[in-house]
């Protein structure tokens, strides 16, 4: 039972990631062309934006919900309510509020590292108290930031990419400033219906999504790699690995982001693999045997192919050589900790498609690993 509900929640995110490398294919070809030809200029634009947007509605097309009404929640628990209590409190407001302005303000400016310096002061302080409450404290903040930070951060990242897709085509531009005009209408009224169809966001999620704030992307990157750290020094990485690994519409965004919003998410993607790489090994796991296996599941198809497209860099390699060898190892361990030889192939037949197609660069190397999975499906095969 659990295979097989695994196995349905990978289907989508293994066909975007096949649709994604089959697009970035195509559309190489057509750019080399759209130098020449202005229309096709036009036509490669057009056909990226309305792919971006595909990308976005294409997992709630293939899991439609079941039912529109929202069952009654239950009530909360004892613990439940002390950690809403916990959030509610003077100190669990201060910590808000300074992580909310990081997000908020320019890293250029002058403030930028007083406020950061100070929520790290508060962070150090509960957790150098060692009590439960104020533990609870950051774990309960922190991971609601790193909540907000990534859904900024998948927000501008689409921004960037849809301001990339500018109309700006010379003689042409008259004639197609009422065509992009239509088409942002389109979009408008699309988000609008499926907004019917899929779960509503919140106020403040709908807010951000309009306004746009949060800084860009690089930005975004950095922080959520700032707090990945503040929950692993807590011992609450398993709230970053589990939102990080589920952020597939990020992960596929990735694929086709500027070189150094590459890198930088590549360093997220790095830290949060061997964590959860790590998960599990201590004497009283925070995470369940199965919620575990999903998340690793979830971490390794998402992220590995920006491991394998993105750890190039711009001006150096984004990892160190101790770092991507220490990283390969780890990736090595949790393909061969999978449940099953059939996840082990998904994943394996995912890194070799973009270590492949990845002309620049040469890891991960997980040939060894590659070559276990097919000598234990070779001898499978003999036990039937």
């Amino acid at each position: 039972m659990g295979t097989s509900a695994t196995a349905a929640a990978m289907a989508p995110l293994l066909l975007r990631n096949l649709i994604t490398t089959i697009f970035i294919s195509a559309d190489k070809s057509l750019h080399t062309l759209s130098t020449k030809f202005k229309l096709l200029q036009f036509i490669r634009h057009l056909l990226t934006s309305f792919f971006l947007y595909f990308l976005r509605i294409l997992p709630y097309a293939l899991n439609p919900p079941r039912h529109t009404h929202h069952p009654k929640a239950p009530k909360p628990d004892a613990f439940e309510k002390k950690s809403t209590n916990v959030v509610d409190s003077g100190i669990g407001r201060a910590l808000s509020q300074l992580l909310l302005i990081v997000n908020d303000i320019p890293v250029s400016s002058r403030k930028y590292e007083v406020v950061r310096s100070m929520a790290e002061r508060i962070v150090e302080d509960n957790n150098r108290e060692g009590l439960e409450t104020l533990r609870e404290v950051n774990r309960k903040v922190l991971s609601a930031a790193f909540e907000r930070t990534l859904r900024r951060l998948e927000n501008a990242a689409l921004s960037e990419e849809r301001g990339d897709l500018g109309f700006r085509f010379g003689p042409l531009q008259a004639e197609f400033y009422y065509l992009g005009k239509c088409l942002k209408a389109l979009r408008y009224v699309g988000d609008a219906a499926w907004a019917r169809v899929v779960k509503p966001r919140s106020f403040d999620a709908a807010a951000e999504s309009s306004a746009g704030g949060g800084g860009s992307a690089e930005k975004l990157a950095a922080e959520a790699l700032w707090l990945a750290e503040k929950l692993a020094a807590c011992g609450y990485v398993e709230e970053a690995v589990r939102q990080w690994g589920s952020a597939s519409s990020l992960a596929w965004m990735s694929l086709m982001a500027e070189p150094r919003l590459q890198s930088s998410l590549t360093k997220v993607s790095a830290f949060l693999l061997k964590q959860d790489g790590d998960l599990g090994k201590d004497a009283e796991p925070l995470v369940d045997d199965q919620n575990l296996r999903q998340m690793k599941m979830k971490m390794l198809i998402s992220w590995l192919p920006l491991l394998c497209r993105g750890s190039i860099g711009t001006d150096a390699p984004v990892l160190s050589a101790w770092e991507r060898a220490e990283l390969e190892r780890i990736l090595e361990v949790m393909i061969d900790e999978l449940d099953c030889v059939e996840d082990q192939e998904k994943v394996l037949s995912l890194w070799l498609h973009h270590f492949t197609y990845s002309p620049s660069s040469d890891w991960p190397n997980l040939r060894e690993c590659y070559a276990r999975w097919c000598a234990a499906s070779r001898k499978r095969l003999l036990l039937q």
